[in-house]
């Protein structure tokens, strides 16, 4: 479990394809502190490493993962969030993230609000993915409070800390993100159909 609240980047250093596998190689200032069959969530994906050496790591994503995912379009230099499973006895300063994406959005506009930012996402309608304003989502693994709700668009704020310490800094209109909706609106909305 994840909490969304983002501990470092990661820089894409290889991309190798076995079969309909992918295997990604990233270099970060954590790959020392990482263990092999470690749960580490990758712009909110949450993915295995496989394989350390020196101040890289490997993980591997499934067809499966990369159809559902932003991750299937990254390119060597590219830059991901990272998160590593929240520990037993930690605080949890986000909201409850599984890693498992439910489907990815594209940013509509960013506005400079002089002292943060208004990003605009829209995604494929579906009864099941939901935002409600003030609740929370994740976007590429980072914890947020939904402003603006429409039935598939909705806007966040974001204050410079999170802009700068996360890869939101690249987000621009057209950018695709990873969305974990709200585990316990996922909940409702599933008894409610019911």
């Amino acid at each position: 479990m994840f909490t969304g609240i983002i501990e470092t980047l990661a820089k894409t250093e290889s991309i190798e394809k076995e079969g309909s596998n992918v295997h990604f190689t990233f270099s970060s200032s954590i790959t020392h502190e990482l263990k092999i069959d470690q749960s580490v969530a990758h712009n909110g994906v949450c993915l295995t490493v496989v394989k350390i050496n020196g101040d890289r790591y490997t993980v591997t994503a499934i067809d499966e993962t990369l159809k559902r995912t932003n991750l299937g379009s990254l390119k060597v230099g590219d830059v991901v969030n990272l998160e590593r499973c929240m520990p037993a006895n930690g605080r949890f300063d986000g909201h409850i993230v599984q890693g498992h994406v439910d489907t990815t959005a594209t940013c509509v506009s960013v506005n400079n609000l002089n002292g943060s930012w208004e990003f605009v996402f829209e995604y494929e309608s579906n009864p099941k993915h939901i935002t409600v304003e003030k609740g929370s989502i994740t976007i590429n693994g980072v914890s947020l409070t939904v402003v603006d709700s429409k039935p598939n668009m909705f806007s966040v704020h974001i204050i410079p800390y999170t802009f700068e310490h996360t890869n939101f800094k690249s987000i621009e209109r057209g950018t695709k993100v990873n969305l974990e909706f709200d585990i316990v609106g996922k909940y409702i909305a599933k008894m409610l159909g019911k």
